[in-house]
């Protein structure tokens, strides 16, 4: 799913160029392109598919090259990620009726890549022929307020894989004090937004809990794969109801299954978050570039990588961020106010 356009890491990214698609880590390869290439080991690139917006279509073709040009499907307008999946679902089916799908954003980062395989791999083989629907759940570090929540069943492992729970119900995004109390009981996991099924077992989940969503891409089996898909995309997509994936179908369905997993997730929200899984030197500074000079100053997310030679002096807490012809200089307890010095939309 590609079709975001946060502008979180302002002025590094934009809605014209939302964060999937600039190179965050500063390793020379955008968020997006990461997400492809972490399962690698998976799946064959004739088989990944890049739900995106219009706009952004160009940007997709660029920087995946790889990826089959009609496997990357063009939303007309934003409607969530429950027509977001629904299309996909419906043009991976009248490809291959027994295919084994798994779901990801496309703008989040994985430290540990091997475990990260590993674990989609063992879920994939939960999934194939089962009517399962599994989601990741990441184990929490901290009592994080910006997640939601999957509050899992520990007592009995499922019988086919002892990594995979039954899933008691899904909280949302929790205060502080809420989020102590998950992260104290042990049996909850941070919703990283990654699932894995079958496309029967989504197909059919579609069919029962969101019938007018189901509807509109049963409508158009007709027409996937020939030059009239896009135009009745355009006309049609617009018809669906703006609503999540969790509250589609997540938190009605009956078969849902959590995999507790570790692989260094982050959903990379916030400069803060970029901050914290940057290699930091002795004075809590995490710097991106390759000619920073740092004096006296401490717990600094520093993002130059435009070859450009930055020097810094004195700050203790601060985001310094440039791109091209703009430069940030910003508390980073004050971080939410970026949106607001943008005037991004």
């Amino acid at each position: 799913m590609a079709g975001g356009v946060g502008s979180r890491f302002w002025p590094m990214s934009t809605a014209e160029q939302p964060k999937q698609f600039i190179d965050v880590l500063g390793v020379g390869k955008t968020l997006l392109q990461l997400t492809v290439e972490r399962f690698g080991t998976l799946i064959n690139p004739s088989n990944i598919w890049v739900v995106t917006n219009q706009r952004y279509a160009d940007i997709v073709r660029q920087q995946l090259p790889n990826i089959p040009q009609e496997n990357i499907l063009c939303e007309p307008c934003r409607r969530n990620t429950a027509p977001c999946i629904a299309y996909v679902s419906w043009k991976i089916k009248s490809r291959n009726p027994k295919a084994n799908i798994v779901v990801t954003p496309s703008d989040h980062i994985v430290m540990n890549v091997q475990e990260f395989q590993r674990v989609i791999g063992d879920c994939m083989k939960f999934t194939a022929d089962t009517d399962a629907i599994v989601t990741l759940g990441m184990k929490p570090s901290r009592p994080e307020t910006g997640y939601g929540y999957i509050q899992a069943d520990l007592s009995a492992s499922s019988l086919r894989n002892k990594e995979i729970f039954r899933v008691d119900s899904f909280r949302e995004k929790p205060d502080l004090q809420t989020a102590k109390q998950y992260i104290s009981k042990k049996n909850y996991f941070w919703n990283a937004g990654i699932f894995v099924w079958n496309v029967h077992t989504i197909v059919n989940a579609f069919r029962m809990y969101q019938p007018q969503i189901a509807k509109v891409f049963e409508s158009l089996i007709p027409v996937y794969g020939t030059e009239k898909e896009q135009e009745a995309i355009n006309l049609h997509f617009p018809e669906c109801e703006n609503i999540s994936v969790d509250y589609a179908i997540m938190e009605k369905a009956e078969e849902i299954f959590v995999c507790p997993a570790d692989f260094g997730w982050s959903d990379l929200g916030t400069w803060g978050s970029l901050q914290g899984h940057t290699k930091k030197d002795l004075y809590g500074n995490a710097c991106i570039g390759q000619d920073i000079n740092l004096f006296e100053t401490h717990n600094c997310m520093i993002h130059a990588p435009q070859e450009k030679r930055v020097v810094i002096q004195g700050l203790d807490g601060f985001i310094v961020a440039e791109s091209n012809d703009t430069l940030l200089i910003c508390k980073l307890s004050e971080e939410q106010r970026i949106k607001q010095f943008s005037g991004e939309n």
